[in-house]
């Protein structure tokens, strides 16, 4: 175990956690809704410091980042926990890891040092925090980016948004990317599949907007639980309105999976709708996922609609960016397209 960051004593030995928007009140030898932070005496330890549980060399379209340094290699890590309860979890074996008494977690130790020296031998460009929920082994991702960035490597985290704005604001400078799930604009769809609060993951995306250069979003539509028109209106509408009308929206093909195993597949003219709604609302990239083949895998120019990356899958078979810009008609493409590029639009 070891100290763990962003947190204050209460009474009776009890504690504060404040990494997570939960701000769970933690009893003394009882773990957090996340299962991974521990009061011990009064005192609040991470099990899962460099305890790795996952780590392998993914492209990082597969984040999905579209427009952050596409083609490059993603170290990718993650521990066990998550501070969320999602019934169609894709990874719930090592995300709902539950606490029993053992101090300590599954995994191999991988400190810090030595994740920045496999991304560097492993060419990786980008080290992605992913897989379960980064922010609930946050000093890891905070560690491992400090090293990283002093080997020019970037940093991305694939996260549910769920942070605090206190524990983010420590990733500035550090965190070049991200993409956050959005999973819903309903109340009872976070309170019931998700197990947390819509209007706290929504300040937590205004939170991505503010400190992290470059955010995409992804939704993975569920038949029956957000995939109605008016729902999907909202979610693009807030996008638009609250992020910018650049930021990327990845929608995602449901597949039955988990505590969801009753539901179908999501239907792809359901998919292919709700790209036709992202547009109709003022964005200028959308995305569909889990469709291989699908034309909305191709990033087109947002005025003259030329082609330019083609997607096969995860693999870029072409690329007509020049200089961030469409080498048609010289419109700005909003990404990071080279290396100490800047992200602002």
């Amino acid at each position: 175990m070891k100290i763990a960051r962003y947190w204050a004593p209460f009474k009776d030995q009890k504690v504060r956690c404040n990494l997570c928007r939960h701000r769970c009140l933690i009893y003394p030898s009882k773990p957090g809704l996340c299962q991974v932070r521990i009061n011990v005496d009064g005192s609040l330890y991470t099990l899962v410091y460099a305890k790795t549980i996952a780590l392998h060399v993914d492209p990082i379209e597969k984040k999905p980042l579209f427009h952050f340094l596409p083609g490059s290699g993603a170290l990718s890590i993650a521990t066990v926990g998550c501070n969320f309860r999602c019934a169609n979890c894709q990874n719930h074996d090592i995300s709902q890891f539950r606490y029993e008494g053992v101090n300590m977690a599954p995994g191999e130790y991988i400190p810090p040092e030595e994740v920045v020296k496999m991304a560097v031998k492993t060419d990786s460009r980008v080290i992605a925090y992913t897989y379960t929920e980064p922010t609930i082994f946050w000093e890891y991702v905070i560690d491992t980016a400090k090293l990283a960035k002093e080997k020019g490597i970037h940093n991305i985290l694939v996260t549910n948004g769920y942070i605090t704005e206190e524990a983010l604001k420590d990733g500035k400078g550090l965190i070049d990317a991200a993409n956050v799930d959005f999973k819903s604009m309903r109340k009872d769809f976070y309170t019931k599949v998700v197990k947390a609060r819509l209007d706290k993951f929504l300040d937590g995306l205004r939170s991505f907007k503010k400190h992290v250069p470059w955010l995409e979003v992804t939704t993975l539509i569920i038949p029956g639980l957000n995939d109605s028109e008016e729902e999907l209106r909202d979610i693009a509408r807030f996008i638009v309105q609250e992020l910018g009308p650049y930021v990327p929206w990845h929608i995602s093909r449901f597949f039955p999976h988990y505590k969801l195993t009753y539901l179908p597949p999501t239907p792809k003219k359901t998919i292919t709708r709700a790209v036709e709604i992202g547009f109709e609302e003022g964005l200028r990239f959308v995305y569909a996922g889990n469709i291989p083949g699908s034309p909305f895998e191709t990033t087109y120019c947002p005025r003259c609609h030329t082609p330019l990356i083609r997607r096969m899958g995860y693999e870029i078979i072409e690329n007509n960016i020049t200089q961030g810009r469409c080498s048609a008609c010289g419109e700005r493409i909003e990404g990071v397209w080279e290396i100490n590029e800047n992200s602002e639009p």
